[in-house]
């Protein structure tokens, strides 16, 4: 199981020196200097192809669910190609914000905007990273009878993810910590806009256009199962950041460090009694290890993990329920959200 996922991995990983030279001959072909065709190549190299692929991954598995049999080259090929532009997005998405939130690593290496001789000019590099997107959409899929499709399909997710971070932005400011601007309706509404259209709904979306399904209903369906899915999904997230083991999870959590409105502070909020509610606000979002790790005793006190496990199995519930309904008559198949909620439900990192 492991090396089938390695091997689809390196496959899929293949094929981004082509599509990232096909970007670099634009700039050759207009003439561009050397210097900015080897800048735009290290700054395509650093920040696309280093993270876990799932976006990516997932346009390739979904539209080989919907076919129901192995993919041709061609069709691997194209399928592939709108799986890294869902990456090139998430790329553009995190130069852009390390630099919002002054993060310091990603992946593993200093952010972009860090390394030396960088600086502000990864502003720049971000919409390049996003320019790309179009250039292969033009350069691969414009004969298609669905390119409109496509454009209109990235447009959209564009917007509603920066209407995510806009709202996440104003409302989890790092400095100025104000927990009365935080609630339960005010994460989800982050949540869905910053992390599930684009994360869950787009990679499956760009899958059934390339299939060629047209009815605007199983668009609506399948929205219907990726919102509640990526809203779950970024949930787990933010309890695992509170109560997982950084050994396990990857990373040390820092939601309560970072001012982050997290479900797990939403929830408190939701519950706390006015003394526990003044803990809250007189700990939380402090660059502090003390006044952290008395919000979390807090949290263990509120029992935010057993509401957490609450939330789960309801929100599992409520997932499989929506899947079962889904109408398979029309090319639109159960597995491709099977496969996602598999994907997901229960990760321990």
């Amino acid at each position: 199981m492991a090396s089938d996922k390695a091997a689809k991995r390196a496959r899929f990983e293949a094929v981004f020196p082509r599509i990232a030279d096909e970007c670099l001959a634009y700039l050759e072909e207009n003439s561009m200097p050397k210097e900015a065709v080897e800048w735009f190549k290290k700054n395509l190299y650093y920040n696309t192809p280093g993270g876990k692929l799932n976006r990516g991954l997932s346009v390739v598995d979904t539209v080989e669910i919907v076919k129901g049999s192995a993919l041709t080259e061609q069709e691997y090929e194209k399928a592939a190609i709108l799986g890294w532009c869902i990456e090139l997005l998430q790329a553009y998405f995190l130069v852009a914000d390390d630099m919002m939130d002054q993060s310091v690593t990603r992946r593993g290496q200093p952010c972009w905007y860090k390394v030396k001789e960088v600086g502000n000019i990864a502003i720049n590099d971000s919409f390049m990273l996003e320019a790309a997107i179009y250039h292969l959409l033009k350069l691969h899929f414009r004969q298609e009878k669905y390119y409109v499709d496509l454009l209109e399909l990235f447009h959209e997710v564009t917007f509603q993810t920066e209407l995510g971070q806009l709202i996440d932005l104003i409302t989890a400011d790092e400095h100025v910590v104000d927990l009365s601007k935080f609630s339960l309706e005010k994460h989800r509404l982050i949540v869905v806009y910053k992390t599930a259209y684009y994360s869950f709904y787009l990679p499956v979306a760009l899958a059934m256009h390339m299939a060629g399904i047209t009815d605007l209903a199983l668009y609506k369906a399948a929205l219907d199962v990726l919102l509640p899915l990526g809203e779950y999904f970024q949930v787990q997230d933010d309890y695992l950041d509170a109560f997982g083991a950084p050994e396990t999870i990857g990373k040390i959590g820092t939601d309560i460090l970072d001012n982050k409105c997290s479900w797990c502070i939403c929830t408190a909020l939701n519950v706390a009694t006015p003394e526990q509610r003044k803990l809250l606000d007189d700990n939380y979002g402090r660059k502090d290890a003390a006044a952290e790790a008395r919000v979390k005793e807090l949290y263990k006190t509120l029992d935010i993990e057993g509401k957490f496990k609450a939330y789960e199995a309801d929100a599992h519930a409520r997932i499989v329920k929506i899947i079962d309904q889904v109408d398979e008559s029309k090319g639109l198949k159960r597995e491709v959200f099977h496969s996602f909620l598999g994907k997901v439900f229960g990760r321990t990192k």
